[in-house]
């Protein structure tokens, strides 16, 4: 492929949450010319059941971009809007599934953005599952779309690394920038011609990161310490590792937004609570998960030292 102009590329850009904001903007900062932006329907949201438009979708109406929002990427209108805005590269950034019809329709093709190593951790959440099975790098990851998720050629990949104090949301945040980097990056090669693609390796021994769901957030207090903590870590700030606090006979539902682990040897059960007047810990294999922000039913969440200011908890306390 020949050499183009910045000024050749006519880009059409497809996300919807904060993370795919940070990728547009670099594109608009770096003035390539985006030509649409399709993103989620607006949602009805709250008690007031307000109209909530999506993070794309307010960046987009600020810098007064083409917005699209289809409810069917097969309809025929739609599909004809989207040829009308007479593209030649679409830009993929935590949008959903495309069809073949769409991804396969400007000259330069359509790449995506994803946050991980591909091939490990193709899926819906990829940032979670790196921290809940304790990885210690992760990356992103550009690739050309094809007839099923995640799967296509691979343009560039960036590399960071996973600290043990991070969560879902410290880590979201290094692959949003990271991202951003390497989209500018992918661009730049396709305008020069020299992206090369390469083939991603199919075999069973690869990880995955499937949609993550509320039965999937609970804590197994059975596994080891550091296990337990990647775990918590790894869906904080969302959606939140939950468990049930067992204080007397009496079961609650308990949300734990932030924790720490300290390694050490008890005899203790497993689960059993031991508090004071500001500190919460919870026996486990191989020591002790200090719990530091919970949630308890219908109230915000909380440091432990105010929560424990309200609550009394019986010595046979326990987490199941």
């Amino acid at each position: 492929m020949s050499s183009l102009k910045k000024e050749d590329l006519r880009i059409v850009f497809m996300g919807t949450p904060e993370f795919a904001v940070t990728i547009l903007d670099a594109l608009v900062q770096n003035e390539f010319n985006i030509v649409g932006v399709l993103t989620a329907p607006d949602k009805q949201a709250g008690r007031g059941r307000k109209i909530h438009k999506s993070a794309v979708k307010e960046y987009a109406e600020e810098k007064g971009l083409t917005i699209l929002q289809p409810t069917n990427l097969k309809d025929e209108t739609f599909v004809g809007e989207l040829e009308a805005l007479n593209a030649n590269l679409q830009i993929v950034v935590a949008f959903r599934m495309l069809p073949k019809v769409v991804w396969q329709m400007p000259d330069y093709g359509t790449f995506n953005l994803h946050a991980s190593l591909l091939p490990d951790y193709r899926g819906a959440a990829p940032i979670n599952w790196a921290i809940i099975n304790g990885e210690t790098e992760t990356g992103v990851t550009t690739f050309y779309l094809d007839d099923k998720i995640d799967t296509g050629e691979m343009i560039l990949q960036a590399k960071v690394d996973i600290t043990n104090d991070d969560t879902a949301g410290t880590l979201h945040d290094k692959l949003m920038h990271l991202g951003a980097k390497v989209v500018l990056e992918t661009v730049q090669g396709i305008l020069q011609g020299s992206v090369t693609r390469t083939p991603q390796a199919f075999n069973s021994h690869l990880k995955e990161a499937p949609k993550i769901h509320k039965e999937t957030c609970r804590i197994d207090w059975n596994g080891s310490l550091k296990q337990i903590y990647d775990f918590i870590r790894g869906l904080s700030p969302y959606p939140v590792a939950w468990t049930t606090l067992n204080n007397g006979g009496e079961e609650s539902f308990l949300k734990i937004h932030k924790a720490s682990m300290e390694e050490g040897v008890h005899d203790l059960e497993v689960g059993q609570v031991i508090s004071g007047k500001a500190e919460m810990k919870v026996a486990v294999t191989g020591g002790y998960i200090y719990l530091e922000e919970i949630q308890l039913p219908g109230k915000r969440r909380m440091a432990i030292r105010d929560v424990l200011n309200g609550l009394k908890l019986m010595k046979t306390a326990s987490m199941t």
